[in-house]
């Protein structure tokens, strides 16, 4: 068994060999807008609907990591995506038009480590060579989806995030050079009666302390950087407060993609960013290059995902919690 605990260990390498970006506009606005690779000029990009600008950005994305690395499709065995709208239409829709082996997976937000986790055990397993992960979100066809329509002006509340518009691609190998991923944590659901969806940081802080937690435990490795997903400022006080009661605190080097895509203060995003696109994108454009430039040699990468529909929700359920963990080293 390549496993310790709970957590699967990579022997063999799986570099992440390269990364693409979009952002949106409000994101290019922000602390990393020097960073991305693309930022699109508004929440269309020339399309119809939102959802199909969504489709346009994965596609952009996959497209672009390709071309850049001179690969074609028969040089890729799987990719691996997924997204927050039923169905994972933006991921499907986008598959069919890159003509790519596909397998369509949903983690909600939690998407970027679970694509990867799933691509970097195929790669060990000796079961494919080169796997791109790729996923989306877009703040408007989140808010469709999962909230009021835009249409309604409904008043945002302050535990509320601003669900990140962005897509990254991501390219995981045997070969080549560049950070490898050591250790893989597929969380479990941890659910503690979190019923307002617009207190997401909430419902998933407790999930990303449970994974955390075990893959430290595991591992008993001391990493530079520990990054989660998408919580927030609210999620992120959550995590901290349970680490420091258990008497292990991990404040000092602690961040979270929600609090560092946007400056909370000056751009009325409210608890702070979230979506698949979130760690998508701060991993791609900036967690990424901190490992390639060494100024970080071992991180921690967690993203978290509230695995609820709007009819659930409606129905009076619980928000159910997960986050999956990236042991990645250079």
């Amino acid at each position: 068994m390549k496993k310790t605990g709970k957590t699967f260990i990579i022997k063999d390498d799986v570099v992440i060999r390269d990364t693409f970006t979009i952002a949106g506009k409000k994101e290019g606005q922000g602390p990393l807008k020097d960073k991305f690779d693309m930022v699109v000029e508004d929440d269309l990009w020339g399309e119809d609907t939102w959802e199909k600008c969504e489709l346009k950005m994965q596609k952009t994305a996959v497209e672009n990591l390709k071309n850049r690395n001179n690969l074609s499709n028969n040089d890729i065995d799987l990719l691996i995506s997924g997204d927050l709208l039923n169905q994972i239409t933006s991921s499907s829709f986008a598959a069919r038009a890159l003509e790519l082996p596909y397998i369509g997976v949903y983690g909600a937000c939690s998407t970027m480590t679970l694509t990867m986790g799933l691509g970097a055990l195929l790669i060990d397993g000796g079961f494919a060579q080169n796997v791109i992960c790729v996923t989306s979100s877009h703040f408007c066809s989140a808010e469709r989806q999962y909230r009021l329509p835009l249409e309604m002006g409904g008043q945002r509340h302050m535990s509320a995030q601003w669900t990140v518009t962005g897509s990254a691609a991501i390219w995981l190998s045997k070969t080549g050079k560049g950070p490898k991923i050591r250790h893989v944590t597929f969380g479990k659901i941890v659910d503690l009666g979190v019923k307002d969806a617009n207190n997401m940081g909430a419902a998933m802080a407790p999930a990303a302390y449970d994974s955390l937690s075990c893959h430290l435990k595991d591992t008993g490795i001391d990493y530079d950087l520990i990054v989660t997903g998408d919580l927030g400022i609210i999620g992120k006080g959550i995590v901290n407060k349970m680490f420091n009661e258990g008497n292990k605190s991990i404040e000092s080097k602690y961040d979270d993609c929600g609090t560092i895509i946007f400056d909370v203060e000056k751009q009325d995003v409210h608890a702070g960013g979230s979506g698949c696109g979130c760690s998508a994108v701060v991993f791609g454009a900036f967690l990424y290059k901190k490992l390639l430039n060494q100024e970080i040699r071992k991180l921690l990468f967690a993203a978290t995902g509230a695995l609820h529909s709007p009819t659930a929700n409606l129905q009076g359920e619980s928000i159910p919690g997960i986050a999956h963990c990236l042991g990645i080293e250079v």
